[in-house]
């Protein structure tokens, strides 16, 4: 009985200290059958890290249960937990997949409606142009064959004001339709330098299930976190450890303010 039982003790000391052992592990990062170089790996146990080289290769030392990300740019990032068989292994087989593409910024930009009719004063002069008109054709339309004319005109009358209809522009004046064009309003959705920087160093899904966020949630978030003046170093030098440690650690007061 003694027997097997230093024997089991002896398997799991030897289990616990292969565990607790660094070891180097290689892999390999592609996505859609392709070789992913400057991929950033980074042992988020023993805050190592290094990059994968033109063949998408990479070395990083590890242990059992030490938890590696893959980060790259216009690519989801990928979290691991490593494991013994991986170790044995020693050969990592690690697929990335793009981002979607994101639109850009929409600018919407309200016009005034354009008065093509002008004026009361315009309305009423084309008005009389057109009265004009029609008088003299009803006019033409009326002479008899031995060459008098019914309610006669005058022609001289009648011919001046047709011959403006044809000269005058039929536009409102420069000046207004200039004026109305550039009384415009433009509707732009802005967001501070902090929370953009944030979603393209994280992706949804680490403020979602890492974070426990809800959707709506998160821009108020980003908010506050940018409200710290520790979020102002991060613009100016920013990399994704650092950016998971401190939303981290924001994510516990904000979760403490809301409840």
């Amino acid at each position: 009985m003694k027997v097997k039982l230093l024997f089991v003790l002896s398997l799991l000391a030897c289990q616990f200290s292969y565990s607790q052992t660094e070891k180097l592990l290689k892999g390999v990062v592609t996505s859609d059958n392709l070789l992913l170089q400057n991929v950033e790996v980074i042992n988020k146990t023993s805050k190592k890290s290094t990059t994968t080289n033109d063949k998408g290769e990479f070395l990083i030392q590890t242990k059992v249960n030490d938890s590696l990300l893959f980060y790259a740019k216009d690519f989801n990032w990928k979290r691991l937990k490593v494991s013994k068989e991986q170790i044995e292994l020693n050969n990592l087989q690690v697929v990335m997949f793009k981002k979607p593409e994101e639109l850009e910024e929409v600018v919407i930009t309200k016009m005034n409606a354009i008065d093509f009719l002008g004026s009361k004063e315009y309305r009423q002069e084309v008005a009389d142009k057109a009265a004009a008109k029609k008088a003299y054709d009803k006019a033409n339309d009326r002479i008899g064959y031995d060459g008098t004319i019914d309610n006669p005109f005058d022609f001289v009358a009648i011919g001046g004001k047709v011959l403006n209809l044809f000269l005058k522009e039929k536009l409102p004046p420069v000046t207004k339709m200039t004026s109305d064009l550039l009384d415009r309003k433009k509707v732009v959705r802005t967001e501070n330098e902090f929370a953009t920087l944030a979603k393209n160093t994280c992706d949804q899904i680490f403020f979602t299930e890492s974070l426990k966020l809800k959707t709506d949630e998160i821009d108020l978030f980003l908010q506050f976190c940018d409200a710290d003046p520790k979020s102002k170093k991060l613009i100016e030098n920013n990399n994704i450890l650092s950016m998971m440690d401190f939303l981290s650690a924001k994510n516990i007061e904000f979760q403490k303010l809301k409840n």
